[in-house]
């Protein structure tokens, strides 16, 4: 393969040229209620070429070999134009040339495991929490997505790698009367099939919230100190901050770059925040990235102090900092972009009892159920929440809404769980559909915090 890459971007006259060329499998198991709604496998595969050419950057993508040549043609003249109307030339950060395979280890390939054992498993978790009389639908689906790449450069690098993904997930309604509740279930991974056996326990307890929040009370609106779970400390860390730490979001935004420099003050002293993509066995796991360069962990900041930030290629030129590995495309159809892999806050040392101690009168706020961000403001929504008085969860109450100002609400963060919890499933839409995007945290004692209720 590597040869027939070779002598495509051999034609590119240009000052840099790539390709990537990929196989893409995604293998589909999904219920709705009893039915089966679709089951199938799917093969497809293509090539995006990237020419750099006098400052200007272009790409094309293709799925026939036979394109080849003039989608070469088409990015070089289309990058010599582009250098033209561009007052600053784009440039790519230098980086090693690598020649490598990998291939990753699995605890059980999901490739060998018949699509009959996929759909009964499937059917098995989704019959769990039919079988109660407070739930009216069940919406479980297995997703499988085998992504086999090579990548190859003027450079001299050469890289075969593999992603294979595989998640489980849904929604579970359950309904009394008029009111209706959703509770979303997830479970998988990149380290193999594997990661979805055994979940029966998963589907019970999250049958049970969602039988539990048809006799729960909405929460009553107002500021409150809150101890948020790691399933919605992860999705602050994400939405809020993440994104800023990807320099292609803040480079054209200069009050964004200003306030998004490095070694500033940007939270509280116990906050520290980085992304792990090369973390084993997590969802967000990767060796290289889609510019052929090697994912590294990167502190995004450290005792409240920023002190990295996400970087391609070409930003990595722009800003003169380091490159950390995180130019990722969706598949074939897309040149990169950059994207987080595994972002969390890191742990601290409190036990959850000691955070409820020293949160005394509040709520304890569990899982996002969406949201949004304007600039440096946010709103999420949480699955359900616990009021806690005295040290202590007592009631369950829904309808959540979580709301604040970035800035602040990372000063606001006064102590944090020694407990690291990461989602196993997942993704981020920014552009394109990132499978593989992962985030998490501890538990985290936020004061301030504006909850929409009543």
């Amino acid at each position: 393969m590597f040869d027939t890459l070779r002598k495509i971007i051999n034609g590119a006259k240009a000052d840099y040229a790539d390709i990537r060329y990929e196989i893409k499998k995604d293998t589909i198991v999904a219920f709705n209620g009893r039915e089966l709604s679709q089951i199938g496998s799917n093969s497809t595969d293509g090539y995006v070429v990237r020419v750099l050419d006098k400052g200007g950057l272009a790409s094309v993508a293709f799925t026939q070999l036979t394109d080849a040549s003039k989608s070469v043609r088409f990015a070089a003249e289309n990058a010599h134009l582009i250098g033209k109307a561009r007052k600053e030339p784009v440039r790519f950060a230098p980086t090693e040339v690598i020649k490598d395979a990998f291939i990753p280890e699995l605890k059980e390939d999901p490739r060998k495991v018949t699509m009959a054992e996929k759909l009964e498993l499937t059917r098995k978790y989704n019959n769990i929490p039919l079988k109660y009389d407070k739930i009216v639908m069940a919406n479980i689906s297995y997703r499988e997505i085998c992504r086999e790449k090579y990548f190859l450069n003027s450079e001299g690098t050469e890289i075969r790698e593999d992603l294979i993904t595989v998640q489980l997930s849904g929604l579970i309604t359950s309904r009394d009367g008029n009111l209706i509740q959703n509770i979303r279930v997830g479970a998988g991974g990149s380290d193999g099939f594997s990661s979805i056996r055994n979940q029966e326990k998963l589907f019970e307890e999250n049958t049970a919230v969602a039988i539990d929040l048809l006799k729960s009370s909405p929460v009553k609106g107002g500021m409150y100190n809150c101890i948020l779970n790691p399933g919605i400390t992860g999705v602050f860390a994400h939405e809020a901050f993440g994104h800023f730490s990807e320099a292609d979001i803040i480079e054209t935004l200069p009050a964004m770059r200003e306030k998004m420099k490095i070694g500033g003050n940007f939270g509280s002293d116990v906050l520290n925040i980085a992304d792990d993509a090369p973390m084993p066995g997590q969802l967000g796991f990767y060796k290289y990235d889609d510019e052929g360069v090697k994912v590294r962990r990167v502190q995004l900041i450290k005792n409240g102090v920023l002190t990295g930030r996400l970087h391609s290629r070409r930003t990595a030129a722009e800003f003169n900092e380091p490159l950390s590995g995180h130019s990722i495309a969706e598949d074939y159809n897309y040149a990169p972009i950059i994207r987080m892999g595994n972002i969390f806050i890191e742990p601290g040392s409190h036990s959850l009892e000691a955070l409820l101690g020293m949160l005394g009168d509040g709520l304890y706020v569990v899982d996002a159920k969406g949201g949004s961000t304007s600039g440096e403001n946010f709103s999420f929504g949480a699955l359900y929440a616990y009021l806690v008085k005295n040290g202590k969860k007592t009631e369950m109450v829904r309808d959540i809404n979580i709301s604040g100002n970035l800035y602040q609400t990372l000063k606001d963060i006064k102590a944090v769980g020694n407990e690291l919890v990461l989602r196993k499933t997942g993704g981020c839409g920014k552009g394109q559909l990132n499978l593989r995007s992962s985030l998490g945290g501890p538990n985290i004692l936020v004061n301030n915090l504006v909850v929409g209720g009543i």
